[in-house]
């Protein structure tokens, strides 16, 4: 079978073994064949199981433990770190373990990857194979193997941020070395996209590579890419996203779906996300918000462009292990895919020896996820659209978000959009409340084609529907919800 592809008659799907597939995740945090003690073998099932459609792996970082997050498959300790080169010294390097060659694949990395990627090829899942990453500081600089303390390869001595670059052509030939070898390795799946580098930055300060500089690095490397497949069986997407500014702080998308020669936009839900000469306020880092206004207008508004958009990497609230930071990944989570995006999630219950999250974690967000993947699967993705102004009218503190084939079948998420009392770092306080996750009822009017509908309400925290009802076409339609938490959503079937 052909690899994983945009879908030939929807722009901002895919299509994955003659089927269309949305890309859906709560994944572990990336480190999966980095980290030797992690039973990837537990997780890619739990994942299939949950209908969980995509992974995320990275192949050439580590980060290092934080209070905010301490554990993860991307903090292994450093006798567990395994990295694509071997480690032969002489010399160690700056986590006191021999230095490595760069000259010698590690055959364990590669035989851990094979198995990752084989075990999830079966079990049909979307493994992101992530080539490169941004370095963020230099004490997690210090660890990365192509840092020159690090290797016996004689690699010039820089500041982190310049590796984001081709300012030093040694480096950069050692970067290339490496994308081609992972490219030609895994060229035989059929289940991967790349993706070139995790969060690229520049503008970082005065000294640092501007974010024209950044975006050249990162078109050389998408060339690399292309060149190393033109010899080889299969031709893979390539996902990814234009440099952040730094300072001040920008996460600019407009060339990354018009210019940039990806295929697939990735985004970080973030603050200042700017497209089309609009700011969306897509929520901070970590900090419980729920922004999903903002999450549903950036989706509106860049639905035109006929890439896919993958809201990747969301941590607005992932920190927090609980129903409350549960449910506003979940309800982001719908949103984005009700918008035609595709969604990725980093559940932290997920670790070494924890390889299925809690009994918490899998009893909320990892079934909300697999109800989600079950109901967005059984529509006409092929056909369905974002229908914005359908819904002329509905209850407050709902932000309706309908998504369907006109006369046909309406899918019309209703989250209750208030913001929890411990975000009111907000700049709009206007919806923080105490009451959010209070009872809400109240109607939807919509002007629906004439003919006859069934409706039927679904409930995003157990998977079920209520029975169906009659419902006549035409303007004004009305229908009157039950009693709901947090969300709900009504399906319209001709």
């Amino acid at each position: 079978m052909p690899p994983i592809r945009i879908h030939p008659k929807n722009p901002k799907l895919f299509e994955f073994r003659d089927q269309p597939l949305v890309l859906l995740t709560a994944t572990e945090h990336y480190g999966a064949v980095m980290n030797r003690p992690f039973r990837f073998e537990r997780y890619l099932a739990d994942t299939a199981d949950k209908k969980i459609t995509l992974t995320r792996t990275f192949m050439l970082f580590r980060e290092q433990q934080s209070s905010i997050n301490p554990y993860s498959t991307c903090k292994p300790e450093t006798q567990d770190y395994i990295a694509p080169f071997l480690r032969t010294g002489p010399g160690r390097a700056s986590d006191m373990e021999l230095k490595y060659d760069l000259d010698q694949p590690n055959p364990e990395f590669f035989d851990r990857l094979h198995r990752f990627l084989s075990l999830a090829n079966d079990l049909g899942i979307i493994v992101e194979v992530v080539l490169l990453s941004n370095a963020y500081a230099e004490d997690v600089w210090s660890l990365n193997p192509l840092q020159p303390a690090n290797n016996i390869n004689g690699l010039p001595q820089i500041p982190w941020y310049d590796s984001m670059s081709m300012r030093h052509a040694s480096l950069f030939e050692r970067q290339t070395a490496h994308v081609r070898k992972i490219v030609t390795e895994t060229n035989k799946y059929d289940n991967i996209i790349y993706e070139i580098c995790n969060e690229p930055g520049g503008n970082f300060n005065a000294e640092s590579p501007t974010c024209a500089e950044v975006d050249e690095w990162l078109n050389a490397l998408i060339a690399v890419v292309r060149e190393t497949e033109a010899s080889l069986p299969n031709k893979h997407l390539i996902a990814g996203q234009q440099a952040f500014t730094y300072n001040p702080w920008q996460q600019q998308m407009h060339e990354t779906f018009t210019e940039m020669p990806y295929d697939v936009v990735n985004v970080h839900p973030l603050p200042n996300t700017t497209y089309g000469g609009k700011s969306y306020e897509m929520g901070a880092f970590m900090s419980k918000q729920l922004r999903l206004r903002a999450m549903r207008d950036f989706g509106h508004a860049t639905y035109a462009e006929p890439k896919p958009m993958n809201q990747d990497e969301d941590n607005v609230a992932s920190q927090y292990k609980d129903f409350d930071g549960w449910t506003i990944q979940r309800k982001r989570a719908w949103v984005t895919l009700l918008t035609g995006g595709h969604y990725d999630y980093i559940d932290f219950s997920i670790h070494p020896h924890l390889e299925t999250g809690t009994p918490a974690s899998q009893s909320h967000i990892r079934s909300w996820m697999k109800h989600l993947s079950a109901f967005v699967h059984s529509l006409d993705l092929v056909h369905a659209r974002p229908l914005p102004d359908f819904v002329a009218q509905y209850p407050e503190f709902v932000m309706p978000v309908a998504f369907g084939v006109s006369g046909s079948d309406y899918s019309i998420y209703l989250p209750d959009e208030r913001e929890l009392i411990a975000a009111r770092d907000l700049a709009d306080t206007s919806l923080v409340s105490e009451d959010v996750g209070s009872p809400i009822d109240g109607i939807i009017v919509m002007n629906l084609p004439p003919g006859d509908y069934q409706v039927s309400c679904y409930d995003p925290q157990t998977g079920l529907y209520s029975p169906y009802i009659r419902l006549a076409g035409g303007p004004n339609a009305t229908v009157h919800l039950p009693e709901f938490q947090h969300d709900i959503v009504v399906r319209i079937r001709r």
